[in-house]
């Protein structure tokens, strides 16, 4: 492989293993979200327990992923310099935004929550978590916009032999960004709804003790995964009339056939869950579906992926669509051993986060929520200040 292979290798296995985070954090949110609201309005012991034990795999999920998202930004001065020189100023915009929302914002909001059990009020602890969905969901978004640029490169002029902003409306209401933000939070709600269903499945199938909170979070997990895959479906699709129409995406060989797979996986997962969805009330107390359902968790991981991979495959060979290649882009002082030493270093940090984080969640899911660190200590202190 040539060093430009070795950096285009070296970005797809990284942004793979980075998304593998983000893809189930944009998905826990909102749930645990949903599960603290009910919490706050009933004051039931059951609905607190829910939040705490979720809002554990969501904390310890969003912990490592934030780390592998300094790695992305890495390789951009790495390894695409000339991105950087060449359309830094529209380019970069969107990303500066997502770094202020994601590293200050939403793990602001997110240590809030944490550490204000029992201390903040009970509404401002409500709101704590609800900001932490919103910004995690404006991270996504500015992600998208800058993707979406290189997609689409619109509200961009050249300027001098670089790229200007000249219209800032125009790249947040880029075409390529319209159906692809939409169809990324709903592969999200799909992901983090099918953990909650596998793990529910894997505690049942065990004959948990605690009957009812894992049948709650199954019924809640199946009725979220066909709300996601159905989002994910129908903005997925809507995308190819973007490649028919060859706007944005280019007629790479393998393309069409890599996103159909893709969406075929999505459509294979929403006839098995809304083929369950009637059932949802024997659902839990059915054995033999429980295996069924452990086996789709890791899907819409794989389905996120390839997804990626059929986005941006499609791009090639342009790094700007039409404007910028991706040969051009890359940082002429790379060599192939430069790259391969960092590729190496990079997908060991990488990998070792990963395996850390599903070891983790997997302790956590086989300990049950009657073992979880998150809120504890409120326990502890006076009920005079907890609720």
């Amino acid at each position: 492989m040539d060093v430009l292979e070795l950096a285009r290798l070296q970005f797809a296995v990284t942004g793979s293993l980075h998304f593998l985070f983000v893809v189930l954090t944009l998905g826990l949110a909102p749930l645990v979200a949903i599960m603290h609201t009910r919490w706050a309005l009933s004051g039931r012991p059951l609905q607190e327990r829910m939040t705490r034990f979720w809002g554990q795999i969501y904390v310890i999920n969003y912990a490592l992923g934030i780390v592998t998202g300094l790695v992305m930004e890495f390789q951009f001065g790495l390894s695409w310099s000339g991105l950087t020189h060449y359309a830094g100023d529209v380019f970069g915009a969107p990303l500066a935004m997502e770094a202020l929302v994601a590293f200050f914002l939403e793990s602001t909001f997110l240590g809030l929550w944490i550490f204000g059990w029992g201390r903040l009020p009970k509404w401002a602890h409500l709101a704590c978590i609800w900001l932490v969905t919103a910004t995690a969901y404006a991270s996504a978004f500015f992600i998208m916009v800058a993707n979406s640029f290189l997609q689409n490169p619109a509200g961009a002029v050249l300027s001098g032999g670089r790229l200007e902003l000249t219209d800032f409306g125009a790249l947040l209401t880029n075409e390529a960004l319209v159906f692809s933000f939409p169809h990324v939070l709903g592969a999200g709600l799909f992901t983090g709804a099918m953990v909650l269903v596998g793990a529910s499945a894997y505690q049942l199938r065990r004959r948990t003790a605690d009957v009812e909170f894992f049948t709650r979070s199954l019924r809640i997990g199946v009725v979220t995964a066909s709300i996601g895959i159905f989002l994910t479906m129908g903005f997925g699709y809507a995308q190819f009339a973007g490649v028919q129409e060859g706007k944005f995406q280019s007629g790479t060989p393998g393309l069409i056939p890599l996103g159909f797979m893709t969406e075929g996986g999505n459509l294979l997962a929403l006839v098995v869950l809304f083929f369950m969805l009637p059932l949802i009330a024997v659902l839990p107390r059915w054995r033999w579906t429980h295996p069924i359902l452990i086996a789709l968790t890791p899907v819409p991981f794989v389905m996120a992926i390839l997804g990626w991979l059929a986005r941006e495959l499609g791009r090639q060979p342009w790094m700007i669509w039409e404007k910028l290649t991706v040969a051009d882009a890359m940082s002429p002082q790379l060599t192939a051993g430069m790259v391969t030493a960092s590729t190496i270093g990079f997908v060991a940090v990488l990998g070792m986060l990963a395996i850390v984080d599903y070891v983790l969640i997997a302790r956590v899911i086989k300990r049950g929520p009657d073992d979880v660190a998150l809120g504890a200590a409120a326990e502890q202190r006076s009920p005079a200040l907890s609720y």
